[in-house]
């Protein structure tokens, strides 16, 4: 009689020389398994062995022992007496002549905490939920949004600069780049007041547009409009 709280392993032999039926039956309490589905479910109880011969292989069982005796201190420690331990002692305990696998009978409770597991693994790692009310609290519906008003605010800025004569934004540019060798459009648009589109036109006639390097996605003049102190050589 299989006590609640016992695990036991059965070996049963049919006859004189039947072949040896060993079972594991697993103690209850072990057998509960929490969080799938947030259901309880119980795992098998019951793990027949399959035994096989290990099938030409010479399989043993060793024991390892140190030979160094130890003593018990006053503080309840323990140390090693001597000089130095001497060499483990290896021991032959057996030769193994049979293996054994332990796998769960295939009962109604195993297959249901199979199911399970199937089911838990295949379930999508997100969810669409239709929603019954408006939520207002973290997505609050607006007319329009931040970004949308500030790209209309600057488009509306832009459309209201006028353009001016080339030669006058020409006259901006090359007294800007006598103070500095590099800027970026938004710069050259603050000091210009010019449309965007409009300024780049005029740039790709007297700058450069660095897409690498240190100095990159920024404008230059062309060699030959550039007048910075310390470029001009005398010929000898």
């Amino acid at each position: 009689m299989l006590a609640k709280g016992e695990t036991i392993v059965v070996i049963r032999r049919k006859g004189n020389q039947g072949k040896a039926e060993v079972s594991f039956t697993l103690n209850e309490e072990l057998t509960v398994i929490d969080g799938i589905e947030d259901k309880t479910v119980s795992a098998p109880r019951d793990h027949p062995f399959t035994m096989q011969t290990v099938g030409g292989q010479m399989l043993a069982v060793f024991t390892e022992n140190s030979s160094g005796q130890s003593e018990e201190r006053s503080d309840g420690s323990s140390s090693v007496s001597g000089a130095g331990a001497g060499p483990d002692k290896i021991a032959l305990e057996g030769v193994v002549v049979q293996r054994a696998e332990c796998r769960p009978a295939v009962s109604e409770s195993y297959m249901k905490l199979k199911r399970l597991q199937i089911e838990e693994l295949a379930k999508p790692v997100r969810l669409s939920q239709q929603l019954d009310r408006v939520v207002t609290s973290n997505y609050k519906p607006v007319a329009n949004h931040s970004y949308n008003l500030e790209y209309d605010r600057k488009k509306k800025e832009e459309g209201k600069r006028a353009r001016v004569d080339k030669q006058q934004v020409l006259d901006m540019l090359f007294s800007a780049f006598e103070k500095h060798q590099y800027y970026n459009i938004k710069d050259l648009v603050d000091i210009t007041k010019q449309p965007v589109i409009y300024l780049k036109e005029i740039l790709r006639d007297i700058g450069i547009y660095n897409v690498k390097g240190t100095h990159k996605n920024t404008w230059e003049l062309k060699p030959e409009y550039r007048h910075y102190q310390g470029e001009e050589k005398t010929d000898e």
